[in-house]
């Protein structure tokens, strides 16, 4: 699978590690432009590569994962989401005002014709082991309303160590992920036993 990422930061950096590992491809972006990410994608490997936001977006799966302030601006410099499967990653402070619209709801609307998912934003990327010495499968949790979507990114996911769980609905279980709800910064592992 090819994956892109707008935002190259510690989520992206953290994610694009497993997704490398496991054999797919990963396109980083960020707003300074590829070249500024050469030193990045060398150290990900061959199946790493910089490209511009709209290059990433032109990939299966394309992860949101910049600061919140700058996903509006970010989605702007794709200029069709139409058919494309865009994976929210961004946290809203707390503080924020216009709370009576869900984040992923505002993420939808700056991306329209996307088939949104809120995902990979619940585990503090800190904690999450490198790869290679990964033992247990974490959980992340993903909401939308695209199943055939929602299918797409739990193959990835599953395929690089960790254990998807769909939520629901977009509107509905997204809430739960946001910054100060109930799956916010919760770990859960499917621990792997050792065959006697």
């Amino acid at each position: 699978m090819k994956i892109g990422f707008i935002g190259a930061g510690a989520v992206a950096q953290t994610y694009a590690k497993f997704f490398v590992q496991h054999g797919n491809q990963v396109v980083l972006s960020n707003s300074r432009g590829p070249g500024s990410l050469s030193e990045l994608v060398r150290s990900l490997g061959s199946n790493a590569r910089a490209g511009t936001v709209e290059e990433a977006a032109m990939q299966d799966i394309v992860v949101l994962c910049v600061r919140w302030q700058q996903a509006k601006q970010a989605l702007a410099e794709v200029p069709n989401w139409n058919g494309r499967v865009l994976v929210d990653a961004t946290n809203r402070p707390s503080d924020e005002e216009n709370k009576d619209q869900a984040s992923s709801e505002l993420i939808a609307s700056y991306a329209p014709g996307a088939s949104v998912i809120k995902a990979l934003n619940t585990l503090v990327v800190s904690w999450i082991p490198d790869p290679s010495q990964n033992k247990d499968q974490l959980v992340l949790f993903m909401s939308g309303d695209d199943q055939a979507a929602k299918q797409k990114l739990a193959r990835v996911l599953e395929g690089s160590g960790f254990v998807p769980v769909d939520l629901g609905g977009l509107l509905e279980f997204g809430k739960l992920q946001e910054l100060g709800a109930p799956l916010s910064g919760l770990h859960m592992a499917l621990i792997k036993r050792m065959k006697s």
